[in-house]
C-alpha cells in the first residue's frame, strides 16, 4: 500500500420541494425516504420546469435522477393540450430517456414503474425490445428508455411511424453523458441533433436534461453534445460518508517476462485475494476491471478461493469438487481430482502467497488440477455462489438475472466492467475495487462512489496494473487526489463520423441550407463533397438521400466500423457472445483463446466476411496475445511549435497502415512465452490524428545517445508516452497507438508519433499536443520512479508492441526526455 487517501465526510444541504410539483409524484418519492430534495435537485428541477436546457453534473450517488424525473413526472401526469375543447382529446407529453447501457435504461424503468404513479408504464426500447412492444410504446406509451444506437438504428429511420410518440416529446433524458466521448461522442452529438430535427418538423421543442459525473467544464461538454445552451448544475447537495481510498502497488516476483523483464504479481491476482477477503467478511464489494477476459477471472479466482476455504476446513481429500474436464462437468473427490489439501490450493487466501499451481499463484489464468480439469468446490454456497461476474456481451437472460441477484443483495461480491458502472443503479455498496487505473479521474470518482452510499463510511482501494501510468499514479498520488477531474474530449465536426449522418438526416428528411446548420460549419462542404461523390444528389428542396440501401447502416455509434463478430460454439452451435469488428483481428482470430463465463474456448476459425467466430471449448495452458505492425504516413501538419533549439513538437492529420501479423502464446501459469505463430489477416488504413515531435542530431548528442541507442531509447519513450497520455486526455490505453523511428521518412529526423486510434480522431492527441510539457514531464518521472533494473511493463514496455517489446532502451528514454525537457 502506497498511500492512504482519507476522504472527508460531506453533509447534505436540503431545499423545499417545488410548488409546481404534482402532490402524487412527491408522496411517491416520500415514500421512498426522500423527505425533501438536496439542494442540487430543486434547483436542477426548477430550470427543467422553466424549459432550460440543463447538465447535472454531481457526485455518484448524488441523486441526479430526482432532478429531471421531478419535472418530467409532474409534465407527464397533468400535461393536457390548451385546446381543452370537446372535439379534441387531451394530448399527453412523452418522454424520451437515452442511456449508453441497456442495463441502466431497465434499471430507470424498474424504478419508475415502481413508483405506481397514475401513467402508462415506463418501457424499454432496445434490441431486445418485441415488435409488438415496439408497437405499444408508439401507439400507447409515453415514457420509452433506450439508447442512442436504437435512435439511430429503428426511431429516426422509421419517424414517421413514431410520429405519434415524437409529435408530444417534452423531455430528452441523456444520462451518463460524460460516456459520450470521442468519436462515440462525434456519433451522438450528431444523432441528437437529426432528433432534434425530426422533432422540429413535427412541431415538438423538447427540453434537454443531461446527468453526468463530475467533469471540468460540463457546459461547455453538453453544449457540445446537444448543440443546445445548457445552464450546469455542479454544487453537490448530497451527503457523503468518508471514504478510506487505498493506493496498492502489486509486488515484484521472481519471473522474468519478456526479454527477461521482471514481472510484478498481477492486479487481477490481488484483485480476486482482496474480493474473496471482503465477501468472507460479508463486505458487499464491486471490483471494477478493465477487460472482459478479466472481470470473468476475477469472479473465477475469488469464487474458487472461497470454495477451497471451506475444503480447507474439512482437511481431507474426500471433499467432492465440481470440474470442467475439456468442457464435460464431473463430481470427484479431491483425491481423484488430483488435489491435495497441502498443495496450496485448497489454502486459504492471502494476497502474496500461493504456489506455481492452483489459486493464490501468481497469475491470471484459470486453477488447473494435473488432468486439466477446473477446479471449483461445491461447498459454502453461501459465500464462493455470491460472487459473479458482468460485462458486456452476455445474453439478455444471463443480464437480468445477475441485475435481479445484485438488486436482491444474493450477490455479495461482484467482478464487473464499466458495463455495470455504467448500468444498474448499485445501492448499500460497502466497498470498490478498481482493478487498473480506469482512464480518467473522472471514472476514478465514478466507481469508488459506488460505495458509501446512503451516507455510510466506505473502502476503495487502486489497485495498479503493470503500467506506466498505473505505476506513476501510484507514486505520485497527488495526481490523482490533488487534481480537478478531466473536461470530456468529443469533436461534433468531425467529418469522418459527420458524413455518414448527413447521409441518414437526408435519407428521412430532404436536407435544406438551414438543416445543415445544424450539424455545424463543415456540413455545407461536406454535404457538396458527398454529392460530387454519389452519396447525395441535390435537388429544388435541398439535398435527398436516392441509394436504394438504409443509410442509417453505413454508421457505428461505437466507432469499431462494420458489423460486430459472433462467437459460435463449433459443437452446440449456440452463440456465445460477440466482439467489436475493429477488435475481431486482436482478439478471436484464428488460434485465439477466449475466455466467456469462466470457460477457455480457442477459436477455430475467423470468417470477416460473415463477422463469424467458431470456437470449441478447451483448456489449453496458454493465453494468445496478437502481434501488429503498422506504417504512419504525415498528411497535414495543423499545429507546430518549436522548443529551444533542437526539439520540435506537431499536430496534425496522419495515415495509419495497421496488420496483425502474428501471435504470442505464454505459458498460462508463468507469462512466459512459448512460441509465436504467424497470421494472414488483411492490412487496415486509419486516417486519424497524431502528435509527434522530432528531436536534431546536437540534443541527440547532449543525451549521449550514439546511433545505436536512438531506437531503443525512442521506443521505450513512445511506449511510456502512450501509457500517460490518458492522465491528461480522456482516453484509454487503448484508444491510442504510436510509433517510433530513427529516421522518419517524411521528418528525416528521429521521431515520437502518439495518434489516435479512432477514425478522424478522437481529440486525444490534439489534447496532447497542448499540454505536452505536463506530459511528458510525467512520462519521464514514471520511468524514473520504477525501481526495476532495465525496463518492464511497469514502466517502458507495452502489452500491445507489434515488435515484440524489442529494442527497448529504459536509460536511453530517460536521457533523451531529460533532454527534450530541457529545451522548454
Amino acid at each position: 500500500m502506497t498511500h492512504v487517501e482519507r476522504v472527508p465526510a460531506r453533509p447534505a444541504r436540503y431545499a423545499e420541494w417545488p410548488s409546481w410539483a404534482d402532490p402524487r409524484v412527491v408522496e411517491r418519492f416520500q415514500a421512498l425516504g426522500i423527505e425533501r430534495p438536496w439542494a442540487h435537485q430543486a434547483l436542477a428541477a426548477n430550470l427543467l420546469h422553466e424549459h432550460r436546457h440543463v447538465v447535472l453534473a454531481t457526485g455518484t450517488a448524488s441523486g441526479k435522477s430526482l432532478g429531471y424525473l421531478l419535472p418530467l413526472l409532474t409534465d407527464l401526469i397533468d400535461d393536457v393540450s390548451a385546446d381543452t375543447t370537446a372535439t379534441r382529446a387531451p394530448r399527453r407529453a412523452t418522454a424520451l430517456y437515452l442511456a449508453p447501457t441497456k442495463a441502466l435504461a431497465a434499471d430507470q424503468a424498474r424504478r419508475i414503474r415502481e413508483l405506481r404513479l397514475p401513467i402508462a408504464p415506463a418501457a424499454c426500447l432496445d434490441g431486445d425490445t418485441t415488435p409488438e412492444e415496439r408497437r405499444w410504446i408508439r401507439d400507447y406509451g409515453v415514457f420509452a428508455l433506450s439508447n442512442p444506437d436504437m435512435v439511430h438504428y429503428a426511431l429516426l429511420p422509421d419517424h414517421r411511424r413514431w410520429s405519434p410518440f415524437l409529435r408530444r416529446l417534452r423531455y430528452v433524458v441523456i444520462d451518463e453523458c460524460h460516456a459520450y466521448r470521442g468519436v462515440l461522442g462525434s456519433h451522438v452529438a450528431a444523432v441528437l441533433r437529426r432528433l432534434r430535427r425530426i422533432c422540429a418538423h413535427y412541431g415538438a421543442d423538447p427540453v434537454f436534461a443531461l446527468a453526468s459525473a463530475t467533469t471540468a467544464d460540463p457546459e461547455t461538454t453538453a453544449a457540445r453534445l446537444t448543440g443546445l445552451p445548457v445552464r450546469a448544475v455542479t454544487e453537490d447537495g448530497s451527503p457523503h460518508g468518508r471514504v478510506m481510498f487505498a493506493l496498492w502497488e502489486p509486488p515484484l516476483t521472481e519471473r522474468r517476462g519478456e526479454g527477461g523483464a521482471p514481472t510484478r504479481r498481477s492486479a487481477i491476482a490481488e484483485a480476486a485475494g482482496l474480493l474473496a477477503d471482503l465477501v468472507r467478511d460479508e463486505v458487499r464489494t464491486v471490483a471494477f476491471v478493465r477487460s472482459r477476459r478479466g472481470a470473468e477471472l476475477v469472479s473465477l479466482i475469488a469464487r474458487q478461493q472461497l470454495g477451497q476455504t471451506s475444503a480447507e476446513a474439512w482437511g481431507d481429500n474426500t471433499q467432492k469438487v465440481a470440474i470442467t474436464a475439456h468442457g464435460h462437468p464431473e463430481t470427484r473427490t479431491m483425491a481423484e481430482a488430483g488435489i491435495a489439501p497441502e498443495s496450496g490450493i485448497a489454502s486459504k487466501s492471502k494476497l502474496g502467497s500461493g504456489t506455481g499451481t492452483g489459486i493464490g499463484a501468481e497469475t491470471e489464468h484459470e486453477t488447473e488440477a494435473g488432468n486439466g480439469a477446473r477446479i471449483g468446490a461445491q461447498t459454502a454456497p453461501v459465500l464462493h455462489s455470491r460472487i459473479a461476474a458482468y460485462r458486456a456481451g452476455y445474453l439478455r437472460e444471463d443480464r437480468r438475472a445477475l441485475e435481479a441477484d445484485l438488486l436482491s443483495g444474493r450477490l455479495l461480491g461482484v467482478a464487473a466492467t464499466n458495463a455495470l458502472e455504467l448500468g444498474v443503479d448499485l445501492s448499500g455498496l460497502d466497498a470498490v475495487l478498481l482493478v487498473g487505473y480506469p482512464g480518467t479521474r473522472s471514472s476514478v470518482w465514478q466507481q469508488a462512489g459506488r460505495a458509501g452510499r446512503s451516507g455510510r463510511d466506505a473502502l476503495a482501494v487502486l489497485i495498479a496494473r503493470d503500467d506506466p501510468l498505473d505505476t506513476y499514479l501510484v507514486h505520485h498520488p497527488e495526481a490523482l487526489f490533488g487534481k480537478s477531474v478531466e473536461s470530456t474530449v468529443l469533436n461534433p465536426n468531425n467529418p469522418y463520423v459527420l458524413w455518414s449522418h448527413l447521409c441518414a438526416a437526408a435519407a428521412e428528411l430532404p436536407l435544406a441550407e438551414q438543416d445543415l446548420d445544424l450539424f455545424g460549419p463543415t456540413a455545407p462542404a461536406l454535404a457538396a463533397e458527398l454529392g460530387q461523390a454519389g452519396w447525395l444528389r441535390a435537388r429544388p428542396g435541398g439535398w435527398y438521400w436516392t441509394r436504394p440501401e438504409r443509410a442509417a447502416d453505413l454508421t457505428d455509434l461505437r466507432g469499431s466500423g462494420g458489423t460486430p463478430v459472433r462467437i459460435v460454439e463449433a459443437e452446440t452451435g449456440r452463440l456465445l457472445g460477440q466482439v467489436d469488428a475493429a477488435a475481431a483481428h486482436t482478439t478471436v482470430h484464428q488460434g485465439a483463446v477466449y475466455l466467456h463465463q469462466g470457460a477457455n474456448y480457442v477459436v477455430d476459425s475467423l470468417d470477416l466476411d460473415g463477422a463469424i467466430a467458431v470456437v470449441h471449448g478447451e483448456e489449453p495452458g496458454y493465453t494468445t496475445h496478437a502481434r501488429d505492425v503498422s506504417q504512419l504516413r504525415i498528411t497535414t501538419e495543423e499545429r507546430t511549435e518549436t522548443w529551444g533549439a533542437h526539439i520540435r513538437l506537431a499536430f496534425g492529420a496522419v495515415e495509419v497502415t495497421n496488420q496483425v501479423v502474428g501471435y504470442l502464446r505464454r505459458d498460462a501459469a508463468t507469462g512466459s512465452v512459448l512460441d509465436e505463430e504467424p497470421l494472414d489477416l488483411p492490412s487496415r488504413t486509419l486516417a486519424t490524428k497524431a502528435v509527434w515531435w522530432t528531436i536534431s542530431p546536437g540534443a541527440l548528442a547532449h543525451a549521449e545517445l550514439a546511433a545505436p541507442d536512438i531506437p531503443g531509447a525512442a521506443h521505450a519513450a513512445e511506449h511510456a508516452a502512450i501509457g500517460l497520455l490518458p492522465l491528461f486526455a480522456e482516453c484509454d490505453r487503448w484508444d491510442i497507438g504510436g510509433l517510433s523511428t530513427a529516421c522518419h521518412v517524411d521528418t528525416g529526423l528521429p521521431t515520437v508519433f502518439v495518434h489516435d486510434g479512432l477514425p478522424g480522431g478522437g481529440g486525444f492527441a490534439e489534447r496532447g499536443y497542448e499540454q505536452a510539457r505536463a506530459w511528458l514531464s510525467a512520462t519521464r518521472a514514471a520511468i524514473a520512479a520504477c525501481e526495476c533494473p532495465v525496463g518492464c511493463p511497469s514502466c517502458v514496455q507495452s502489452p500491445k508492441c507489434g515488435n515484440g517489446n524489442q529494442p527497448l532502451d529504459k536509460t536511453g528514454a530517460i536521457r533523451l526526455l531529460g533532454v527534450l525537457l530541457d529545451e522548454l
